[in-house]
């Protein structure tokens, strides 16, 4: 079985879809259809169960992920530690975010490579439909996400920012032109969804108002380049975190103050059983320099 298609049926194992699949690997579907039936045959047995609606790991397909995962992960460290040494360097910390405002951040990073020149640090965007899903895969070591946070086999770190929430709609909207809004205003407004798990969706964007009114819930988006079209034609508004009033400022979109909004305190997390003396390292200074109000 050729590198390749083991690479296709790793893929679809994590994504359960065949579009999605052959779109993040740059094939064609007919492609990735075409391994997985050239795997099936070899092995004798069916590897997913397809409908019209989803497409499931059976258990054989289940038990080949699971043997195979720790042998690409461990090629693709294997080809990153010889990329790191032929730059010099001798670690690396990859730290996914959601918000766009790095340049904000500098100086805990600063201050990490100081202490670890041979650490290269890479970024990695996180989208909000499953801010966790890197750390658990083992993509990212560490995330910078809104709180709270209540995963089980996650930790949090020291806060790293805390920032105003504020309202994002359309230029043309009524509310625009007020000097701020309420949460009890998103009653008579539909909200976009997207963000998951429910309870950190409702941390930004809430289900009820204040005074107990259920708050629409419209179309899903699920990064802030899906949410602008929906912003800009009035479909929806979104409570958003204040910087990106200053890193997605437009023309057409409008950012108001929630006046009523508890500030939002972005926080370090990291997979507890995956925690590294990097990961330790970086939390300490972010402690030591103490959070920066935004």
């Amino acid at each position: 079985m050729e590198l390749r298609d083991l690479e296709i049926f790793l893929t679809l194992a994590e994504e359960l879809h065949f579009g999605r699949t052959a779109e993040r690997l740059r094939l064609t579907q007919g492609r990735v259809s075409q391994a997985i039936k050239k795997q099936e045959r070899l092995i004798g047995a069916e590897l997913f169960e397809r409908s019209s609606r989803k497409v499931t790991l059976t258990a054989i397909g289940r038990q080949l992920f699971e043997d195979l995962e720790p042998i690409r992960r461990g090629l693709h460290e294997s080809m990153e530690r010889a990329k790191l040494a032929a730059r010099g360097k001798t670690d690396v910390m990859r730290v996914g975010m959601i918000g766009y405002n790095l340049q904000e951040l500098r100086p805990y990073f600063d201050a990490f490579a100081t202490r670890h020149p041979g650490c290269d640090v890479r970024h990695r965007h996180l989208d909000f439909g499953n801010p966790f899903g890197r750390l658990r895969t083992g993509e990212d070591d560490l995330a910078i996400v809104w709180l709270p946070v209540e995963e089980r086999d996650l930790t949090v770190g020291p806060v790293v920012f805390t920032e105003p929430v504020v309202l994002a709609m359309s230029a043309a909207h009524p509310l625009a032109a007020r000097e701020s809004v309420s949460l009890e205003d998103l009653g008579d407004q539909t909200v976009m969804g997207g963000a998951s798990p429910s309870y950190w969706r409702e941390a930004l964007v809430p289900t009820r108002t204040p005074g107990g009114r259920p708050i629409r819930v419209g179309p899903t988006a699920t990064s802030w380049s899906e949410m602008l079209p929906i912003l800009s034609s009035g479909e929806a508004v979104s409570p958003v975190h204040a910087h990106g009033t200053r890193y997605a400022a437009r023309p057409d979109i409008a950012f108001v103050p929630i006046h009523d909004a508890a500030p939002a305190r972005w926080a370090l997390v990291w997979r507890s059983a995956a925690e590294t003396g990097l990961i330790r390292d970086f939390a300490e200074i972010v402690h030591d320099l103490g959070p920066l109000a935004l």
